[in-house]
C-alpha cells in the first residue's frame, strides 16, 4: 500500500502514551544515565549547557531517531556515544561498557565497535573506494588478505562492487555515502551512528540510502542511531524517536505514537513540515471560516493501525444520524505500523448545523480519535 491509497477504517485505536525506548526495551545497547554536558566559557564567550538531565536508552538491534533543531544538542549526544566527548555528569553505557569512563587504548578498542557515517562523507580523495573502506582495518592491524576479503564483502553489501577502484571524485553523492557506510561497518561494529547522513543527498538518493540502512539493520542486527533534523527520515526508517530541544529530551516513544499524538510544540512543528497530513490543494483552496446552509463542516482526524477505518463513516451515520462523506484520506507506514489521516465532511443543512460538528467531535474524542475542525466548504 502506498502513501496515497485510500485508508480502510476499522475499530478506533486506543490512545497510547509515549514511552521511552528504555521502558519498552530493557536490553539496551546504548544507555544515557543522568547525563549533562556543559562546555566552559572560552575567550570571552559564555559557557553552554548543551545537554541537561538526559536519561533514556536505545534498544539493542533497533533503529532509533534522535531529532532536533540546530543547537538542540544532537552533535554533543553523538560525540558522547562514540567517546569523543566526556559527560560533565552521568554515564554513557554502550554495549555494557561505560564508554564515558574509558581512555587511551581501552577507549580506542571500544570505538571500533561504534561505526560512524557523516553528512559530507569524509572520504580521503587520494584513496580509492576500496582503500577508504580498508583504512580502519589497517589501523586495527588486520592482515592484508583479511582486509581484501572484508572490503570485497562490504562493497557487495552496499551495492557498489563495481566501484572498487574508483576515487571519490568519480563517484556520485549516493555512491560516496555507500562507501562511507561500508567503511563504518568495516570493523563489524555493534552500533552504527548516522549523523545527518542523508542531508546532502537528493530525495531519491536519500530513500535508497535509508533502504540500505534498513537492510543492514535486518541482516546484521546492527543498532542504528539516526541523528537528524528531518522528520521524514525518522518516518521512513526509525521505530523509536527521541526529540531534543535546548539540550532536553522533550518527547520520546514509538514513532507511530509520536506521529499520531505529538505532545510538545517542537514535535508538532516537526510534524507540520511532513507532508503526510497536508490537504489536497483542491480541497484546501475551498475551505472557508464561515458555514453555509448547503455546505459541509470539514473535520480531520488521525488514525493508526491496519484497517483502522472501514466502518467509521458507517458508524457515524448509524449512531449519530449524520450523512458523512469522506473528502480525503492518506496513509503511511511509520515504524512498522499504518498511520494516516482522514478528512470528513458533515453536511450542515441536512444534519443540524453546528450541533452536528459538536456531536461528531465528541463522538471521536470518546473513541480516542484525535480530531480537529478545519472550517467549511460550500
Amino acid at each position: 500500500m502506498n502513501a496515497h491509497q485510500s485508508l480502510a477504517i476499522g475499530q478506533p485505536i486506543e490512545r497510547c502514551e509515549a514511552i521511552s525506548p528504555a521502558a519498552a526495551e530493557p536490553d539496551a545497547m546504548v544507555r544515557f544515565a543522568s547525563i549533562s554536558k556543559t562546555y566552559p566559557a572560552y575567550r570571552g564567550k559564555p559557557g553552554v549547557n548543551a545537554l541537561q538531565n538526559i536519561d533514556f536508552a536505545i534498544p539493542r538491534g533497533s533503529i532509533t531517531g534522535v531529532i532536533g533543531r540546530s543547537g538542540a544538542g544532537k552533535s554533543s549526544l553523538v560525540r558522547l556515544i562514540n567517546g569523543l566527548e566526556k559527560p560533565t555528569t552521568g554515564r554513557v553505557v554502550v554495549d555494557g561498557r561505560d564508554i564515558s569512563a574509558l581512555a587511551g587504548r581501552e577507549l580506542r578498542l571500544a570505538q571500533r565497535s561504534i561505526g560512524m557515517i557523516f553528512q559530507h562523507f569524509n572520504l580521503l580523495s587520494s584513496r580509492t573506494a576500496a582503500d577508504n573502506i580498508a583504512l580502519p582495518l589497517e589501523i586495527a592491524g588486520w592482515a592484508k588478505a583479511d582486509i581484501k576479503a572484508r572490503v570485497t564483502e562490504l562493497l557487495a553489501l552496499v551495492g557498489i562492487a563495481d566501484k572498487h577502484d574508483r576515487y571519490p571524485s568519480e563517484l556520485s553523492g549516493g555512491q560516496k555515502q555507500r562507501v562511507g557506510i561500508a567503511r563504518a561497518l568495516a570493523t563489524r561494529p555493534s552500533v552504527l551512528l548516522s549523523d545527518e547522513a542523508t542531508s546532502a543527498l537528493d530525495p531519491q538518493t536519500t530513500r535508497a540510502i535509508l533502504d540500505l540502512l534498513a537492510n543492514i539493520n535486518r541482516e546484521l542486527g546492527v543498532t542504528i542511531v539516526l541523528i537528524t533534523h528531518e522528520m521524514s527520515v525518522v518516518r521512513q526508517l526509525a521505530r523509536d524517536v527521541v526529540v531534543l530541544d535546548a539540550g532536553h529530551v522533550v518527547e520520546s516513544g514509538h514513532v507511530a505514537d509520536i506521529f499520531t499524538h505529538p505532545k510538545h510544540p517542537i514535535t508538532q512543528s516537526f510534524l507540520a513540515e511532513v507532508t503526510g497530513d497536508s490537504l489536497p490543494v483542491s480541497l484546501a483552496s475551498r475551505i472557508v471560516a464561515e458555514p453555509s446552509a448547503a455546505g459541509q463542516a470539514v473535520i480531520r482526524l488521525q488514525v493508526r493501525g491496519a484497517g483502522v477505518g472501514d466502518t467509521l463513516v458507517a458508524r457515524l451515520a448509524r449512531e449519530l444520524g449524520l450523512d458523512v462523506s469522506l473528502l480525503a484520506a492518506r496513509i503511511d507506514e511509520i515504524g512498522g505500523q499504518h498511520v494516516g489521516s482522514l478528512v470528513l465532511g458533515i453536511p450542515l443543512g441536512i444534519s443540524g448545523g453546528e450541533d452536528a460538528v459538536a456531536r461528531t467531535l465528541a463522538f471521536l474524542s470518546q473513541h480516542q480519535f484525535s480530531a480537529e475542525h478545519l472550517g467549511y466548504v460550500a
